[in-house]
């Protein structure tokens, strides 16, 4: 008698449970390697001199251009942090001129989160990178498996974009 593990009970079941876990697998295999790309680049840009940014300061940086123009409130909610170490981290980045505080047309007292042409300027030498990486990798692929994976990854990032 064959036993299957967590309550699968067929071979079909078995045989999704496999390329399900493949799928998570290959996925984490992708999210661990883009991170780490990510952080050698980022590492390779921090300098130790008046103006540049710390590591924390550069993923505050990042996670307020991704929120688009957050409050400095939605900043901290996002990031699960008290208002006052979330201000504490905009004026640091504020100073060195990589966010710009914007004034709410609907509410004078609350200002929406900008970053810089600076920042802009530090960010995008990141991206050609990844853009290379992505470009070289797809090219043995087929033009269908390249749609189907666009189609896949838009798929999986509607998906976890609700879950942000």
């Amino acid at each position: 008698m064959c036993t299957r593990p967590f309550g699968i009970e067929n071979h079909e079941q078995e045989v999704m449970f496999v390329a399900h876990f493949g799928i998570v697998e290959a996925v984490s295999d992708l999210y661990k390697n883009l991170r780490l790309s990510h952080y050698r680049n980022l590492f390779g840009q921090l300098r130790e001199k008046a103006g540049s940014l710390s590591a924390t300061e550069a993923f505050s940086a990042e996670v307020i251009y991704l929120l688009d123009r957050p409050t400095i409130g939605e900043f901290a909610d996002f990031l699960g942090i008290s208002q006052p170490n979330a201000s504490y981290k905009v004026n640091s980045l504020v100073t060195k001129g990589y966010l710009e505080r914007v004034n709410s047309d609907d509410d004078h007292r609350e200002a929406h989160l900008h970053v810089t042409k600076k920042f802009l300027d530090y960010y995008g030498r990141q991206l050609p990178d990844m853009k290379s990486a992505v470009t070289s990798a797809l090219s043995s692929f087929t033009e269908q498996e390249v749609q189907l994976l666009a189609r896949l990854f838009g798929k999986l990032n509607r998906h976890l974009a609700t879950q942000a």
